[in-house]
């Protein structure tokens, strides 16, 4: 009894552990906020200075989080500790650290703040890797702010990639202030990089990155046919991290009784590539999603099913058959006969592994279909070789012959299926003396019947 009642709670427990969500996206988010403050900073833009109105902005944006408990933020300033004629390019520091609650200490620094030096932006990134704590369940965030470019000779693109690919930071945002379209272009391989054109488009700039960190955000895939309805299901769905390559989630394809896919939730800071575990695969790159929202992904994957008509005897054991897309060399899957396999609708080249090998091109599969390919039925060859030795068998066609095999034979028997059609067997016993004893003889294999050769007779 004790042991009854054991194996039904571990079934239990199995069960909840099966039934809990194992890929949910961390609550807490760390924000650090990286400025520019060089000397650059004090020049006039949109009736004020540049600074000033970072200082305006930035201060509010700090407030509009001060009642969300899941966020923590911390300020890097860069070129505000030495004169810009120093050129120091390590003039970079962490002015607040994170911690809860610490938004009126950010203000008070950005209230301090006096432009002055040059522009360490790569310096500045790879310093962060020490302002985010080691510790927690948080996503790691960077939002910087900068009327420049890298004025120090570093390569601010292969830090952030190096931030990225290490997992110490999602995907950076970078907002120009009034720097213009080159600008984007040349920062958009830091991360998503935006030209703020005036005061108010850098506190638009500023709510929209917001909500594309922060927002409510959900996702549905919709798995469509060939006329685009969103029926297809129960196939994996990696998404992949298109600038670290790293796979992020794997969640298998769900409709429910109606038809209805689930709804997810995807961290929108990251670019994805969707790979879509159909045969062949799909991959739809560079796919965004958009903060705040609920976002509909549409994926074409339209399936129908292959099989195979062919009874097949045990002499063949686990038959199995190479899938190839029409006209390509590549092994796209194996199949075992005697199995259904969903492919995606197309056109492909079979090849049976049958005894001599079946082939049967452009066989073509159609959503929502079940392809039946046929294999002609073997026949037994029962080859009486008396002694051990050495054969090698051709199938004769009327072109002349294919080589089907050579088999190291031992007894006096064999048995060896065979598809119907017209062979010749050669044999040489292991005892013979030389080459001129080599025998062969012709034989006809009928499927679902069995063939007697007396190689000696």
């Amino acid at each position: 009894m004790k042991t009854k009642l054991l194996l039904f709670f571990c079934w239990l427990s199995a069960t909840a552990q099966a039934q809990r969500p194992q890929q949910l996206m961390p609550e807490k988010t760390r924000l650090l906020l990286v400025l520019d403050a060089s000397g650059s900073m004090l020049s006039k833009w949109d009736n004020d200075l540049r600074i000033n109105i970072a200082k305006d902005k930035i201060a509010a944006f700090v407030d509009s989080l001060r009642r969300n408990p899941n966020v923590e933020m911390a300020l890097r300033v860069y070129g505000h500790q030495f004169d810009f004629k120093q050129k120091n390019c390590t003039d970079s520091k962490l002015e607040v650290g994170f911690a809860a609650n610490n938004h009126t200490q950010i203000k008070a620094a950005l209230t301090r703040l006096a432009p002055k030096g040059t522009t360490p932006i790569a310096y500045s990134l790879e310093q962060a890797v020490k302002d985010f704590p080691p510790e927690g369940n948080y996503r790691n965030v960077i939002i910087m702010i900068t009327d420049g470019i890298e004025a120090c000779g570093g390569d601010p693109c292969a830090i952030s990639l190096g931030l990225q690919k290490n997992g110490i930071v999602l995907k950076p945002f970078i907002i120009g202030l009034g720097v213009g379209k080159d600008f984007t272009a040349a920062f958009n391989c830091v991360g998503k990089a935006y030209d703020a054109r005036s005061a108010e488009d850098f506190r638009a700039i500023l709510g929209a990155i917001s909500r594309q960190i922060l927002g409510r955000t959900t996702v549905t895939v919709e798995l469509t046919d060939a006329a685009d309805k969103p029926i297809e299901k129960d196939v994996n769905m990696t998404f992949i991290n298109n600038v670290t390559g790293k796979a992020i989630y794997d969640l298998i394809h769900f409709r429910d009784a109606r038809g209805r896919t689930d709804t997810l939730v995807i961290d929108p800071v990251i670019n994805y590539d969707i790979e879509v575990g159909t045969i062949p695969v799909i991959l739809k790159k560079d796919v965004q999603i958009e903060g705040g929202k609920h976002n509909v992904i549409r994926i074409r994957a339209p399936q129908g099913l292959l099989t195979f008509k062919m009874q097949t005897p045990k002499e063949y054991g686990n038959l199995k058959a190479i899938i190839r897309q029409a006209g390509k060399s590549e092994t796209l899957y194996v199949q075992e006969v005697g199995t259904s396999q969903r492919y995606l609708a197309g056109n492909y080249d079979v090849e049976v592994l049958t005894t001599p090998r079946t082939f049967v091109r452009n066989v073509i599969v159609r959503q929502g279909q079940t392809t039946e390919v046929p294999i002609e039925q073997p026949g037994i060859l029962t080859l009486n070789h008396y002694y051990s030795g050495i054969a090698s068998l051709y199938k004769l066609n009327s072109d002349g012959q294919e080589w089907v095999g050579n088999y190291t034979l031992e007894g006096k028997v064999a048995n060896i299926a065979l598809q119907p059609g017209n062979y010749k067997i050669v044999f040489r016993a292991n005892e013979a003396k030389g080459a001129v004893y080599t025998v062969f003889r012709h034989f006809t294999i009928q499927g679902g019947k069995s063939v007697l050769v007396d190689i000696l007779k």
